[in-house]
């Protein structure tokens, strides 16, 4: 491994065994190579070390760091003064990042040296793999800048790459933001630099089906209308928190409801037939008395599927 690799890639890992094999298989088979592949063990119960020691054991590009759980926030701060690289690219082990993923971003820190954070384009995938949409975010500077400002989330978390000078500058995470430190985080960078995002789909992200509890939806409402107050403050600029609702399902079926309608519709649009069936029996389910499930369930079954640019991908 080069002692001085161009990238850094940063893992936490927590229970991850499911996914974990797709996820760290899909960095090793970057087409730009130069990279170390930093993964913490956070206090895993399930297989999740030994399918890391078995990756470990046969590429020299990963290090590997077992101990006991301390949380996201402070395991990405412990991996961040661990990094050689010039460029920290982040990684979570449920998703996949594309083949071209590091060569696509590599290419443009080096053409854009006021960029000091890139993300880009990607799309959502279920836990069994399908194809729910594509979602495409604000590339240049202003619009991520002012997504951010108002509380929305303007980077796909595992698709970013940071240069890792300014990282340290800031500080890097907040622990005492979670579970908005990634946003406290884009608000920090993008006063000491510009944001970019791709438009190339560079990773896939999977949708879990796990909810927020009512406790912890409030919890992360409150912590990134924090971290935007704050970021007025300090760029000393009148605000206007813009988020309504959370980002993903709470416990009550009125929430998981919504979200399964939601991506129901998504497949459907995205030309994906049998998710949309998929998620429209599954709303129906949470919520039988519902017109929207059967209203969905209807158009998956008789209606034409609209053209959609993911079939070209």
């Amino acid at each position: 491994m080069n002692a001085n690799p161009t990238i850094s890639v940063l893992m936490p890992v927590y229970n991850g065994e499911q996914y974990l094999a797709q996820a760290v298989e899909s960095i090793l088979a970057q087409t730009f190579a130069d990279f170390e592949f930093i993964i913490i063990n956070d206090g895993s119960t399930d297989t999740s070390l030994k399918i890391l020691e078995d990756y470990a054991a046969k590429d020299k590009r990963v290090r590997l760091i077992s101990r006991e759980n301390r949380g996201l926030a402070r395991t990405l701060n412990e991996m961040i003064s661990e990094a050689k690289g010039e460029f920290i690219a982040r990684m979570d082990a449920d998703d996949i990042a594309m083949p071209e993923r590091f060569a696509h971003q590599v290419a443009f820190l080096r053409r854009e040296p006021g960029v000091v954070c890139v993300g880009s384009a990607h799309e959502v995938i279920d836990e069994k793999g399908r194809l729910l949409t594509r979602i495409e975010l604000p590339e240049d500077n202003d619009g991520i800048q002012a997504m951010a400002l108002g509380g929305n989330f303007p980077f796909n978390h595992p698709s970013v790459m940071i240069r890792r000078a300014p990282l340290v500058e800031v500080g890097g995470y907040d622990e005492a933001m979670v579970p908005a430190e990634d946003l406290d985080l884009w608000l920090r960078l993008g006063e000491v630099g510009a944001l970019a995002n791709l438009k190339d789909t560079l990773t896939k992200y999977r949708q879990h089906g796990n909810s927020l509890s009512d406790k912890n939806q409030t919890k992360q409402y409150n912590k990134a209308r924090e971290a935007c107050e704050r970021a007025w403050r300090r760029r000393g600029i009148e605000g206007r928190f813009e988020v309504t609702e959370m980002w993903r399902p709470g416990a009550d079926r009125s929430s998981q409801h919504r979200h399964l309608l939601m991506y129901g519709w998504w497949a459907f649009n995205s030309s994906q037939r049998q998710t949309a069936l998929i998620y429209a029996m599954k709303s129906i389910a949470a919520l039988p008395f519902e017109v929207g499930g059967w209203k969905l369930l209807a158009c998956a079954v008789i209606k034409p599927l609209p053209k959609s640019d993911l079939n070209k991908l």
